[in-house]
């Protein structure tokens, strides 16, 4: 094989930006984050905060370690936020009694009555992907399902 035809072969087998799954996932997910950034500044959070605050609001006091597992992120990652959200009086953070090593994470009354006007927020996010409650509950689960057969595998 000469080199013109070595040049025109590996040029082919170039991935292709577009064909991959990686990217749509990661482009759709920057683009759902730009939804929310508009949404988010009359509740005075941030994407990663509204995240926090919905574990929260499912259940509240929660261990960082447990807050971890749920957003699949690391208490390295997660403290940074975790006190800026307590100094904005969203959480209180307090050492447990039982094991000063773990650090229980509470709804503070500001935090606590946020979770209706995010509740009405839910409408213009599912407004705002053109999809029908039955296309995005189905893609939904397709997501969850891919995420863990990812995770089995990284």
């Amino acid at each position: 094989m000469d080199k013109k035809s070595a040049k025109s072969v590996k040029a082919d087998n170039v991935p292709k930006l577009d064909n991959q799954l990686c990217f749509a996932l990661y482009s759709t997910s920057l683009a759902m984050s730009k939804v929310y950034r508009k949404l988010l500044p009359p509740l005075g959070l941030t994407y990663s905060q509204y995240l926090v605050m919905m574990v929260l609001w499912e259940q509240n006091e929660l261990t960082v370690s447990d807050i971890g597992e749920r957003l699949f992120l690391d208490s390295a990652t997660l403290t940074p936020l975790l006190k800026r959200m307590e100094v904005a009086d969203l959480i209180t953070r307090t050492r447990a009694e039982s094991d000063e090593r773990q650090v229980i994470i509470t709804l503070t009354a500001h935090g606590d009555a946020l979770r209706q006007k995010a509740a009405e927020m839910q409408g213009e996010v599912l407004c705002a992907t053109e999809c029908n409650l039955q296309e995005m509950l189905a893609m939904k689960e397709q997501l969850v399902a891919l995420r863990g057969k990812l995770a089995r595998n990284a």
